[in-house]
């Protein structure tokens, strides 16, 4: 596995993988930019971080009974070529599949689909190809679209969640992109709170909170899909 690329990884985590104890694979290279990306250093695909894939099989292999599965994370995992045979290890090894992706390389996702247990989609913005364009700083929207397709129908374990960063989003933008969700079917949607990236100085608690004040969006977003929640 000498040719994947990695950030970093968590080693215990009950947030990432739902209902589930996990580890993080943190991998590296993303082609978006994201304006509240958390792992900026990690966008840039080949850094010497130092990490050896060797050792952290070496941890799960002590781990089994302990840990119930690994998330893949990013950056964007499916930019890595590597990232089917690195699965393939962990899941022969016992554990369950995680996958965080914005929904690059729909191709990829394909493959990977079939040791997968369960998948995170980032929803970025209002699914339309200027609004897309502007938060991520590409031209990735039809990836995306794909990617959903992909998911709604493969049967797998899913949801979608959007990060509510109040300098590029409103509270109409979540409307927006649940009514988008919800008609194509999605049954799992959660909001999660913007924390200020480095540089942020500007955006407020109360800016932050917008959208989970607001009532009737929640009341909406609740009566829209069988399972919603906010992420703090």
């Amino acid at each position: 596995m000498s040719d994947l690329l990695i950030g970093g990884v968590e080693t215990f985590s009950t947030v990432d993988f739902p209902d589930r104890l996990a580890a993080v694979v943190f991998m590296q290279g993303c082609p978006w930019r994201c304006p509240f990306c958390y792992n900026q250093s990690i966008q840039k695909i080949g850094q010497n971080t130092g990490f050896l894939w060797e050792k952290f099989i070496e941890f799960l292999e002590r781990r089994k009974g302990k840990l119930d599965g690994v998330v893949f994370s990013g950056g964007e995992p499916l930019v890595q070529d590597g990232l089917f045979a690195a699965m393939e290890q962990v899941k022969a090894m016992g554990f369950e599949i995680g996958l965080h992706t914005g929904g690059y390389r729909p191709e990829h996702l394909a493959k990977v689909l079939a040791i997968v247990d369960w998948v995170g989609l980032d929803i970025k913005a209002p699914l339309e190809k200027e609004r897309y364009q502007f938060v991520t700083q590409t031209n990735h929207i039809n990836s995306v679209l794909q990617s959903l397709d992909i998911l709604i129908n493969s049967g797998k374990d899913f949801e979608c969640r959007t990060t509510c960063d109040p300098r590029h989003l409103s509270v109409e933008d979540i409307y927006s992109i649940a009514k988008f969700l919800q008609e194509k079917g999605v049954k799992k949607y959660f909001l999660q709170q913007y924390r200020p990236v480095a540089g942020d100085t500007t955006t407020t608690d109360d800016m932050r909170n917008k959208f989970f004040n607001d009532k009737e969006l929640i009341a909406k977003l609740k009566s829209s899909f069988e399972i919603f929640d906010i992420r703090y």
